[in-house]
């Protein structure tokens, strides 16, 4: 399923959202390096690595060459002056190419609107970060050990699609199910998404699941206490919940 819009309209303009989608693409397109091994080495100079989380410390030569996540005294470390904490936030403008951030992007312009609109701009900012440090810390609880870089907002956006399922479960999304588009509530579509996830695990898809759902569940467990006073801002009638 790829869903094509929402129907939904916003009376605001969704600045935050813009900017979140602006500033990805500006990284992707002037700062990110996509060949290897120019992108390997600013992966891992840049972005969250479970194991770098877990120890505390960067990755050492060893532990880059083996995959193993094992403290060692006196190791030598590529970047020996990496903020490993503050790449948990970095990693959240980082891609692993143009095809993972349109994607992320499509999905955060369809459903980060309305959400924006629910939380107001500055609101929504702080709950945009959270929601991509909580994914990131999901992700490292499951896999403490994998010294793989990870990259993509789709932890963030995650969120973005949990707080939307909580506030306009009702609200139709245009989605593409093989060649045909059909209008979907968006409760289907998001359920479908979540539980889709799981399909992942276990395998070597080389997609952060884990992420996902923890971005996912963070951001209906933070919408749902709010549920009431965030459509009030927006004029919205609280009785659509399913």
């Amino acid at each position: 399923m790829l869903p094509i819009r929402d129907v939904n309209p916003t009376l605001i303009r969704p600045l935050v959202t813009w900017a979140i989608i602006a500033l990805n693409v500006v990284v992707i397109a002037l700062i990110q390096p996509q060949e290897s091994p120019a992108a390997d080495e600013f992966a891992y100079r840049t972005a969250a690595i479970a194991c770098e989380l877990t120890t505390g410390d960067p990755l050492e030569y060893f532990e880059i060459n083996s995959g193993a996540c094992i403290e060692r005294d006196g190791g030598d470390a590529p970047f020996p002056g990496k903020n490993v904490w503050l790449a948990v936030v970095w990693s959240m403008f980082l891609h692993a190419g143009f095809a993972h951030i349109l994607f992320n992007m499509w999905s955060m312009w369809i459903f980060g609107n309305n959400v924006e609109e629910a939380f107001g701009h500055i609101g929504f900012a702080i709950f945009y970060v959270a929601a991509g440090i909580v994914a990131t810390l999901g992700f490292v609880v499951l896999q403490p050990s994998t010294t793989v870089p990870l990259v993509g907002a789709s932890g963030a956006i995650a969120g973005v699609m949990g707080a939307y399922l909580v506030l306009f479960p009702r609200h139709l999304v245009l989605t593409l199910i093989f060649i045909r588009a059909v209008a979907i509530p968006a409760v289907a579509f998001l359920v479908i998404w979540f539980f889709s996830q799981f399909l992942f695990a276990g395998g070597d898809s080389g997609i952060a699941w884990e992420a996902h759902v923890a971005g996912f569940l963070f951001g209906v467990a933070v919408t749902l206490p709010m549920r009431e006073r965030l459509l009030a801002r927006i004029g919205s009638p609280s009785a659509d919940m399913i």
